[in-house]
């Protein structure tokens, strides 16, 4: 095959010499615009994984960039005064340069025509070639020729970065975070030769406006940057090898993904890669890794389906199927440190204690989880572990295990929680006039000895119809507020766990059957009148609710104070109001569900008018010693609905309301919604609202694992975390979850000692037993 890459960056090159490696006959090109062993950029960060990949693609060269690499395994932060270090990391950085200069010479030795110094403009300047590689980097021309065949996605990020190096040679992966009187400034500093080091520094839009950096030259930002990250640099300067770009040098991010990757132009193959493909965030150092994976990927492909012309469009299409379920996991774990680096400032550094951060900065692409911390480095993580216990007010002895995040205990108003875990609300559908009943005391009370600190029934309703379906819960009537009386009583005999308490109100998702006869069906039969914001059905065949009017708001707010009431004689400790999920007061949020042109729709502070005014009333007959939440739906999925943003805004004035906790879900509003579901998916809305809004929140949604818990609770992403499916599979997830990460402390229910060590030794033993498989 004739091969030509345009664009001699690493992903060009590596791919061009291992075509020719594998296939000799194949005249393979590669045509650069600079000059020849001539590059830009400082350096670049590999993984070992990536090198062992590079060990079986090309043995030859992956000795040469191990010769030239500089290894080290610490990450060091200075922040707020403090410097910080944990080890364990296992980094290899190199010269972007050289890295170029060794591939270069490869592709020379075998046999690869190296042009240099041609900027090329299209593809159809080579038409003799069967296969086009356009590795011409983000701001692709071959891209841009097939926009509408490679669909790119391209999003400008906010944050302004600007690449420099310096002559000073860093012994840890360092990050320096100094605030300014117009926002923070963090610098990305490693080292990849003996003597110099990379250092990217990064801000905010806010703060490169507030300081003027756009009106300096290249010159001018250097001078600002050492005199701010003095202290680091300890006299060393800053240097730039982009003279060539214009102005002061900063630059923002570009976050690219395209729909395909490949098109034939009538007389030749052509196929992104790298940089022209996709992109990854420094955050995390992985676009060079993904532009060599690319290129090994590639000629993987050709090996397995054939080095010919006629396999050329089978072996781009097996490429782009294996190699975009990578990429989608690198940009996602990219996104997440982008993101984190964006709202850094606002978020993070201005509220956490160094300590805190420090381990939120760790942890903020989400591929590094709390236990993983541990196998890098147990000494500071269990220091970590032991200082925020002494924040939630225990004190370790020494040589004692310090509990994890999830088994320290919380406080809120009054009440003491003995762990940060709770079961969810989940409907069960299974009560007969909203009574309590013996399944909901067998299921809920199995609950209660499985070691969570705060067991909720299902989302109870507050009036007759205010019920989903004829099985759900309520809490109207004198025999109701009984049952829970007896669940609190039965909940209480059994262990340390509280009883909390979810009141809510069905609005336009009422009078529907029980699921396991039709999720979200109308009633056939038995059904009864229902109201929401506005007169629009969940479904096009659903039952229409009444627009409320104002006599409506005032029953349906006395039903939640007769409830809340009610809750407060059966001796519930916690009481959560539902505002989410397309229910009554989640109506009045959204924009979607909400169609009033009076005061009560509109704006945000209209919206929010009447489920404020429930809340409100709530708090004032509920004791003001007993914990209130809020669960919110934070992001409707849909477009023209609440975001994240919204949600915030609303967050904020049920905390001004009395709110001690927001409890952060998504979803359920609008039929049509497309939700990005995932590990953890919901928990970056309990961050924001948490750390941005000041409230404490809760976590919920795919957490399914102790170290997803201690990972959400470590990093300050929520205060409690609330399992729901895993609770309904496993009564005892706690107990079970602690046990599993070597927790022996916590207590059992006295009737069931007995099985607690042999529980205990099995995990012993199965651990033991994996341990010796992987090391064969």
């Amino acid at each position: 095959m004739r091969i030509v890459c345009i664009g001699g960056g690493p992903a060009g090159l590596y791919l061009g010499l291992l075509m020719k490696r594998r296939h000799p006959e194949h005249v393979v090109t590669v045509v650069e615009r600079n000059k020849p062993y001539d590059t830009f950029g400082w350096g670049v960060v590999f993984s070992d994984a990536m090198m062992q990949a590079m060990r079986i693609a090309d043995p030859e060269s992956a000795a040469e960039i191990e010769d030239a690499f500089n290894h080290w395994d610490d990450i060091e932060l200075v922040f707020k005064g403090t410097r910080q270090r944990t080890t364990g990391h296992g980094f290899i950085g190199i010269g972007r340069k050289h890295l170029l200069n060794i591939l270069q010479r490869r592709c020379e030795t075998l046999g690869v025509e190296l042009v240099f110094e041609r900027d090329v403009e299209s593809d159809l300047e080579f038409p003799d070639a069967d296969l086009i590689i356009a590795s011409d980097g983000v701001n692709s021309r071959i891209r841009a020729r097939y926009a509408e065949q490679f669909q790119p996605d391209m999003v400008i990020r906010p944050n302004r970065y600007i690449w420099l190096g310096t002559k000073k040679a860093f012994d840890a992966f360092t990050f320096d975070f100094r605030r300014t009187e117009h926002g923070w400034f963090q610098a990305h500093i490693y080292k990849f030769d003996n003597e110099t080091s990379t250092f990217i520094i990064e801000t905010t839009e806010e703060a490169y406006n507030g300081h003027g950096l756009g009106d300096l030259d290249q010159q001018g930002s250097i001078e600002f940057c050492e005199k701010l990250f003095a202290e680091t640099l300890d006299g060393a300067k800053l240097l730039t090898n982009a003279r060539h770009l214009r102005g002061s040098a900063w630059l923002n991010f570009s976050r690219l993904i395209c729909g395909k990757w490949s098109v034939f132009n009538g007389k030749s193959h052509v196929v992104l890669m790298g940089d022209a493909a996709h992109t990854a965030h420094f955050a995390i150092g992985s676009g060079t890794k993904l532009a060599l994976d690319d290129a090994i990927e590639l000629a993987n492909q050709f090996d397995r389906h054939g080095h010919s012309r006629d396999k050329i469009e089978t072996v781009l299409d097996a490429y782009e199927e294996v190699r975009r379920v990578d990429v989608a996991r690198i940009q996602n774990a990219a996104r997440n440190a982008m993101e984190w680096f964006e709202v850094v400032g606002r978020r993070y550094a201005d509220t956490l204690e160094p300590p805190q951060f420090f381990y939120s900065m760790l942890t903020r692409s989400q591929r590094i989880s709390h236990e993983n911390l541990r196998l890098r480095d147990r000494t500071w993580l269990e220091g970590f572990e032991r200082w925020f216990a002494a924040r939630s007010g225990i004190a370790v002895k020494d040589g004692d295990r310090v509990p994890p995040p999830m088994l320290t205990p919380h406080r809120v108003r009054g009440l003491s929680l003995a762990n940060r875990i709770m079961v969810s609300p989940m409907a069960m559908y299974s009560a007969q006039d909203g009574l309590i009943n013996d399944f909901h005391i067998a299921h809920l009370g199995a609950r209660a000895m499985g070691g969570a600190a705060l067991i909720f029934a299902e989302m109870t309703c507050v009036s007759p119809d205010a019920r989903i379906t004829p099985g759900c819960l309520g809490l109207w009537n004198d025999a109701q507020q009984a049952q829970w009386r007896r669940l609190v009583d039965l909940v209480h005999s059994v262990g340390h766990a509280k009883v909390g308490i979810q009141l809510g109100h069905s609005g336009r998702k009422g009078a529907t059957r029980v699921p396991w006869e039709g999720i979200d069906q109308p009633l056939v039969s038995g059904d009864w009148p229902l109201i929401s914001a506005s007169a629009l059905p969940y479904l096009p065949h659903s039952k229409l609710p009444r627009a409320m009017d104002r006599n409506d708001m005032d029953r349906v707010r006395d039903d939640f104070v007769a409830a809340t009431r009610r809750a407060a004689a059966a001796g519930v400790e916690w009481l959560e109001v539902h505002c989410a999920h397309g229910y009554l007061l989640s109506s009045f949020l959204s924009p979607l569900t909400n169609r009033r042109t009076d005061e009560y729709g509109g704006s945000h502070d209209n919206r929010a008018r009447f489920p404020l005014e429930v809340f409100k009333a709530m708090r004032a007959a509920w004791p003001s010693d007993r914990p209130m939440s809020v669960r919110l739906s934070c992001h409707d999925w849909t477009e023209g609905g609440n975001t994240p943003a919204d949600a915030a805004i609303f967050a904020a004035m049920f905390k001004e309301a009395g709110a001690d906790v927001i409890d952060c879900s998504s979803g359920q509003v609008w039929k049509e919604e497309r939700p990005i579901y995932g590990r953890l998916f919901q928990t970056p809305f309990a961050d924001l609202i948490r750390n941005e809004v000041g409230v404490e929140t809760i976590a919920v949604g795919a957490i399914s694992e102790a170290d997803h818990a201690n990972s959400i609770l470590a990093a300050g992403r929520a205060d409690l975390c609330a399992i729901a499916r895993p609770h309904l599979a496993d009564p005892a997830w706690t107990l079970h979850e602690a046990a599993r990460i070597g927790i022996t402390a916590m207590s059992w229910p006295k009737q069931y000692l007995s099985a607690k060590g042999q529980y205990e030794t099995n995990l012993a033993r199965a651990a033991a037993a994996a341990a010796q498989e992987m090391s064969k």
